[in-house]
């Protein structure tokens, strides 16, 4: 590749002008004839003669001739580094492109590079297949420069591995055959799956002309886990580039997206993995909710977390005296050894119940757990059960004392029969039992059968109808092994078994830990999370993660994820976010434990053409020239000027005017002087221009939150009403505006749409008082909270709720009531009964009439004023929404056209309502006015 060359070197003909132009710079007109008149004679000794140069200095005419050339090269358009533009044009351009989580970071320069190429292709009249690797619908049927161009812009970053399988076999689909003429791989660097042979299985569609365009691989790292340990939190990250040592920063943020702790990774020289720690106090870390690596914005720099991995404080104690002398005959040294790695253990100080649970519960344990205790005093039993009531766990193991207990114990999750059951001794006819594989409603459901347990004792339950839906495992007869059962907020867990090996194996196997980790990782936790049968279902994707790493509401053809404990690769059915409600839910991310990114694999002996992203190392000098030659042309002005005696000139008249010029001066010093520091600032500020051009057309506005999706539906939806006010009123507003309320001029708009997002930064106190101005003089503010399909699942406030009660807490607000049936809005445009978006049946609240006298005679109320606030969960931007093509880009709930026909005479009415006021409600009574005037 040439380090320089011309992008129109036909211009430079244009150099042979040059002496041409000198010549011309020199010439001058002839010399005149001098012809006598006798009566002048006596004027030529008396008038000066005027002097005429013959020709311009050389130096005038160098620069000159410099300001022509400067032109003249910058109209060539020199190119250091220019990219190769020849295409093979014995086929269609084929254009590969990874729009995967790692070509979120250089997006712009792949598509810069793309649309450069296929520009090329249309020069060249080239039709241009365009594959995007990791989207799930492939086209890859060649179409014309234009709508490749279109294709390309409507392209985006994915926040999932890219899928080049899938866009192979998609493009061999629609060449059927035929052989490309260039292949363009816009590659991220990073191999997909162990055998990653993209660049060979694009080689064998036997292109005549192959391309490997690549950025730099060396920012590419992802974090693949997170554990939460005794100290601290412990980081795993991949990276793609084992070069030279690298350290990153971490940052741990909490649920409101705060960040709360911080750490470092380093790299060692030619290492790929690493682990970083982030050092906090064990209730600290139990606040984490995501982990991100500063600097990187892309899915693979942030980690989210879930209820599961927060560390619990476990009590546990037991009804045996403990002898230090054999621990292994102890039921607590198989319960302390299977949970120490994963919960903080306390025990008692003392042996006496009646003392040592209540001073556990004191230290506020997410799980109590008792080994073979019967049945316990009475003051100490009510506290436990309070305890369990207001959420806690208890999870007891069988024994002796437990088995000779009273029936109607109620502390335990079924009724049990008395004594205990033995198996394979010398006086019974069974044989020890093993276990039947995990029920699906069960937490262990998705662990291996278990193998090799045998249990020769156990505590029977009595049959009940539902003793199989309380049943989490069970023996091979049928009999059950750990059951479980509510009590309040919180639930106990009963293992038919003791906690050491006394009664079977179990305490000795990997399967006990297992159990023990998930069971004591459910307390506290009454979600999607903490259901076994609806974990095997499938939760439904609450938050979703995007392409830059930060979580936006779950859209788009997401489904739900069967979360049976094993780590997956994110997919196109399950991209990483959390899956479930928002009282509960499970994180699913990018790369599971352990996985690691690798370069891209190249066949060896391959004649492959390499090269950089566009806009890398590629630059041009055109507009360098043309700056030179403009400053050429003021230095030439100047200069003519000068010489023409402009400046002397000037300079005669300062003294006839320097008296005017003098009183003007002190006239404006002393005028300044007696005015405040801002009326002396010049009156035009920052913004005016665009201020007054938004002045003769009426726009909707809304408030951006800084959160893409929902800016983008926001945006679309106040679009979308446009449209309908256009075609349907006689008010044509202009395209809808996104308005920062910290700093934009909020007056120009009669109403401002908030879509309210619990995720999003909450405003500042500066903002909100902005807000409250604005309301104050006239203005309205439609708050949005998005939540009305929240109310299925209860009656539980949503984060969106939450954030709108601060908000409104800091504002000076009215009064509010729902829109009363016979209020101006419900027929300032349409007859309306209730306002609906993309969900129905939440009210749109306002501002309450309080001192209103009811006269049921009267058609409406008495419109004094707008209301300067109105609220809703309905998700009107929501139901307004459409793409370009005018589409609806979200369903409503359920789907229903009428539905969305009346969330937009909805927003008809709201507009009216706004931009009419009193002068509708006045209209409205004008039946009852002329009765009353008839009479």
């Amino acid at each position: 590749m040439s380090a320089f060359a011309f992008a129109f070197p036909a211009v430079l003909t244009a150099l042979v002008l040059l002496p041409v132009i000198w010549w011309l710079l020199r010439l001058t007109p002839p010399k005149p004839v001098t012809e006598v008149f006798p009566p002048f004679a006596i004027l030529a000794s008396i008038l000066k003669r005027e002097e005429t140069p013959s020709q311009s200095p050389w130096w005038l005419t160098l620069l000159r001739m410099l300001m022509a050339a400067a032109v003249i090269l910058a109209i060539a358009d020199p190119v250091f580094n220019p990219r190769t533009s020849t295409l093979a044009t014995g086929g269609p351009l084929v254009l590969v492109v990874d729009n995967s989580w790692a070509a979120a970071t250089d997006w712009k320069q792949h598509v810069e590079t793309a649309s450069m190429l296929i520009d090329d292709a249309e020069s060249r009249d080239l039709p241009v297949s365009l594959v995007l690797t990791a989207d799930r619908q492939q086209d890859a049927v060649p179409v014309d420069a234009v709508t490749a161009r279109n294709r390309l812009a409507a392209a985006e970053p994915r926040p999932l591995p890219a899928d080049r399988k899938a866009a192979v076999a998609a493009l061999r689909t629609a060449l059927d055959g035929a052989s490309p003429g260039t292949i363009a791989y816009i590659t991220d660097g990073m191999a997909g799956e162990a055998t990653d042979d993209t660049v060979a299985a694009l080689q064998a569609l036997s292109p005549a002309d192959f391309r490997l365009i690549a950025g730099d691989g060396a920012p590419a790292v992802a974090v693949t886990a997170a554990a939460n340990g005794a100290d601290a939190l412990s980081v795993t990250l991949t990276r793609l580039d084992g070069g030279a040592a690298r350290s990153l920063p971490l940052t741990a943020h909490d649920g409101h997206g705060r960040p709360i702790a911080a750490g470092t990774a380093d790299f060692a020289a030619g290492a790929t993995t690493t682990t970083g720690t982030i050092t906090a106090p064990f209730e600290l870390r139990n606040d984490f909710a995501r982990i991100t690596v500063d600097g990187l914005a892309n899915a693979g720099g942030a980690y989210l977390l879930d209820d599961g991995f927060r560390r619990r404080r476990v009590a546990f104690l037991s009804g045996e005296v403990v002898d230090n002398t054999q621990p292994l005959l102890s039921p607590l040294h198989y319960i302390n050894r299977a949970l120490a790695p994963y919960a903080d253990l306390i025990e008692p100080s003392i042996a006496d119940l009646s003392v040592a649970i209540p001073e556990l519960l004191e230290q506020n344990p997410s799980v109590l757990i008792m080994a073979d205790i019967g049945r316990l005093p009475g003051d100490v039993q009510d506290k436990v059960k309070r305890w369990i009531e207001g959420g806690g766990m208890l999870i007891r193991f069988a024994g002796p004392r437990l088995a000779a207990a009273p029936a109607d114990d109620p502390l335990v999750p079924v009724m049990l029969r008395k004594g205990e059951r033995a198996l394979g001794g010398a006086l019974s006819w069974s044989e020890p039992q093993p276990l039947s594989a995990y029920p699906a409603n069960s937490p262990f459901f998705g662990m291996r059968a278990p193998e090799n347990i045998l249990v020769k004792r156990q505590v029977l339950a009595e049959p009940t109808p539902d003793l199989a839906d309380r049943t989490w495992a069970s023996l091979a007869d049928g009999t059950p092994l750990v059951t479980t059962g509510p009590l309040g907020a919180g639930s106990i867990v009963l293992f038919h078994v003791s906690a050491e090996t006394g009664w079977s194996n179990l305490p000795l196997s990997g399967d006990f830990v297992e159990m023990l980790r998930r069971t004591v990782q459910l307390s506290r936790s009454s979600g999607a999370a903490a259901k076994g049968g609806e974990q095997a279902k499938g939760l439904p994707p609450y938050r979703l993660m995007t392409a830059g790493g930060t979580l936006a509401a779950a859209t788009g053809e997401a489904r739900p994820l069967v979360a049976d404990g094993a780590k997956k690769i994110a997919s196109f059915d399950n991209p990483p976010g959390l899956y479930g409600t928002e009282d509960g839910y499970v994180a699913h991310n990018l790369f599971p434990p352990g996985h690691e990114i690798r370069p891209l694999a190249l066949p060896e002996g391959a004649a492959i053409q390499r090269e950089p992203l566009a806009g890398k190392e590629t630059w041009s000098l055109k507009p360098y020239l043309f700056t030179l030659a403009a400053v050429l042309l003021l230095a030439d002005c100047a200069i003519v000027l000068l010489m023409g005696g402009a400046f002397a000139a000037a300079a005669r008249r300062v003294p006839k005017r320097g008296a005017t010029a003098a009183m003007l001066l002190a006239l404006a010093a002393g005028t300044l002087a007696g005015l405040p520091s801002e009326s002396r600032a010049n009156d035009a500020k920052p913004g005016d221009k665009v201020l007054m051009s938004r002045l003769d057309t009426t726009h909707l506005a809304y408030v951006v939150t800084g959160e893409s999706d929902v800016d983008r539906i926001s945006e679309r939806g106040l679009a979308g009403l446009t449209e309908f006010l256009t075609y349907r009123t006689t008010l044509e507003p202009g395209e809808p505006v996104g308005v920062d309320i910290s700093r934009d001029e909020l007056a120009l708009y009669p109403i401002i749409y908030w879509p309210v997002s619990a995720s999003a930064e909450m405003p500042s106190s500066t903002a909100i008082s902005r807000i409250d101005a604005y309301m104050r003089n006239g203005g309205t503010v439609l708050f949005d909270t998005r939540d009305q399909f929240t109310s299925l699942d209860g009656n539980a406030t949503s984060p969106n709720t939450e954030r709108l009660q601060a908000i409104l807490a800091n504002l000076d607000i009215p009064p509010l009531e729902p829109v009363p049936a016979d209020h101006v809005l419900t027929k300032a445009f349409y007859l309306l009964s209730n306002f609906p978006g993309r969900y129905a049946g939440g009210p749109l609240w306002i501002e309450a009439e309080l001192d209103r006298k009811e006269d049921p005679s009267r058609p409406a109320r008495a419109g004094d004023g707008v209301s300067p606030i109105m609220i809703t969960g309905n998700d009107f931007a929501g139901a307004w929404a459409i793409d370009a093509n005018g589409m609806p880009l979200l369903p409503t709930v359920p789907p229903d056209d009428v539905q969305r026909d009346h969330a937009f005479r909805a927003g008809v009415n709201i507009m009216m309502y706004m931009l009419t006021g009193n002068y509708k409600a006045d209209q409205v009574h004008v039946p009852a006015l002329l009765e009353r005037l008839g009479q």
